[in-house]
């Protein structure tokens, strides 16, 4: 995948190995590449840290192509799903420095206030057994935006095309275009899923053309929504009176839930001509057991644009939609969310497919064990990274005192002392090359099973 993707190297250590090394440094719990450079590298890999940084930096790489191309093949493994659904939403990477490039100010909904930061969409896949992260696009608001700190090689390469996008496109642009690559790479899905952030025109209309069934949380805005009468009211006013006092409690669910069919116009100034289409609307709340009456404003909006969903349903395949929040949290605590220290945009656009690429592993990797969670695997997974860097530490040690034991022998000459050594170290790096998988047997063993081998 990595040669079909365009990723090599004319010189030096491969572009495979390095591609390795950068996926395996969170794992062994250190906080930075520096930090894994001095410490475990060597146990590892020949290559030094320029080389890491070479690879985060270059301009022509296509990060999202690799992401998509590993998520598809996830995807397919699991084999046929009920439910498939695309599933967006953004998160905010809060970053300080008065020099980072592309840093800008976002509201973040989590602290409830405006940051400088990164704010990066991610477009995902969930079924009812995982959710798989499929795309990443970092949006650069207006507000407080820093500018780059040098200019790009070449204003025609896939980071620089990247940027122009970030600074330029609008958040539902950048949705709609994920949606098209993910859909043009055969990936498939019956739902689109998202909170009310993204609940807006643009984007249902987006899914109509897809043939995407939306179901989006709504905010208790003004949009207006066109009755059977030809009447038209917005939420809150459809709420007074419509859904007040007519509560339906669902069968096996803690909600009461009403809905309503009406129309929304989906163009978005008056001069556009008006598109009206048909949608579900469901008015939802809790059941509080300690509160008999729920306050007026203790409701929640669901949009459908499939208007034969059973309301019961339509919260059910809503509920999907919190595995990415469980990813970003994933993401941001234990797999190098933008953690990478470099001021080259093109190290942001890796680092943000990098994780997701690591997400897709430890999802293979839970797959494969039986594991029930993603974070049983990443511990058992850290925990052996861990043991065999610690090897690799203790072989060094080992190997001074053995280089000095056999140094002392009068009877061996200096040649013969450098023969047992390099002896013994072929030896111990073949084990280690056969703990690590990494063995010319098996390399050619997966390579004839996926039919890449002749």
């Amino acid at each position: 995948m990595l040669a079909s993707c365009g990723f090599s190297k004319r010189t030096g250590t491969s572009a495979s190995e390095i591609v390795f090394l950068l996926m395996l440094w969170v794992w062994l719990k250190a906080d930075t590449i520096a930090m894994f450079t001095r410490e475990s590298l060597l146990s590892f890999s020949v290559a030094k840290k320029d080389a890491l940084y070479d690879l985060l930096n270059r301009e022509d790489l296509n990060w999202r192509k690799l992401q998509l191309h590993t998520a598809k093949k996830l995807i397919a493994l699991e084999g046929k799903s009920k439910v498939r659904a695309f599933v967006v939403d953004d998160s905010v990477k809060i970053r300080r420095g008065k020099k980072m490039p592309g840093v800008s100010s976002h509201f973040d909904h989590l602290t409830g206030r405006c940051v400088m930061g990164q704010q990066v969409l991610t477009l995902g896949y969930a079924s009812d057994s995982q959710f798989v992260p499929l795309d990443n696009e970092i949006f650069i608001s207006q507000t407080k935006a820093q500018p780059l700190t040098r200019k790009f090689k070449d204003e025609r390469s896939v980071v620089a095309k990247r940027y122009k996008q970030a600074v330029n496109q609008t958040k539902p642009t950048m949705v709609a275009d994920m949606v098209k690559r993910a859909l043009r790479a055969g990936i498939e899905a019956d739902y689109f899923l998202a909170d009310s952030w993204f609940a807006t025109k643009p984007v249902i209309k987006m899914t109509f053309e897809h043939d995407l069934t939306a179901i989006l949380r709504m905010k208790k805005s003004k949009m207006k929504y066109r009755l059977a009468d030809n009447s038209e009211c917005n939420s809150a006013e459809l709420f007074k009176t419509k859904i007040k006092r007519q509560w339906q409690k669902l069968a096996g669910l803690p909600y009461q839930t009403k809905s309503i069919i009406v129309e929304v116009n989906l163009a978005q100034t008056a001069k556009e001509q008006a598109r009206w289409v048909k949608i579900k609307l469901v008015f939802c709340r809790g059941v509080n057991p300690d509160k008999k009456k729920a306050g007026k404003h203790d409701w929640a909006l669901f949009l459908s644009t499939n208007t034969l969903l059973a309301d019961e349903k339509i919260l059910e395949i809503y509920a999907l939609r919190w595995g990415i929040e469980v990813y970003f949290k994933e993401a941001k605590q234990h797999l190098g969310f933008l953690s990478e220290q470099s001021r080259h945009y093109g190290a942001y656009i890796a680092s943000i497919h990098l994780t997701g690429l690591r997400f897709c592993l430890l999802l293979h990797a839970k797959q494969s064990n039986d594991n029930e969670k993603v974070s049983v695997t990443r511990n058992l997974l850290s925990e052996s990274l861990n043991n065999l860097d610690f090897a690799c530490k203790l072989w060094g040690l080992f190997k001074a005192l053995i280089s000095d034991s056999i140094s002392s022998i009068p009877s061996l000459s200096l040649a013969e002392s450098e023969i047992i050594l390099d002896k013994i170290n072929e030896k111990v790096t073949s084990f280690f090359n056969q703990i690590m998988q990494m063995d010319t047997f098996t390399l050619r063993q997966e390579a004839v099973t996926t039919g890449e081998y002749p």
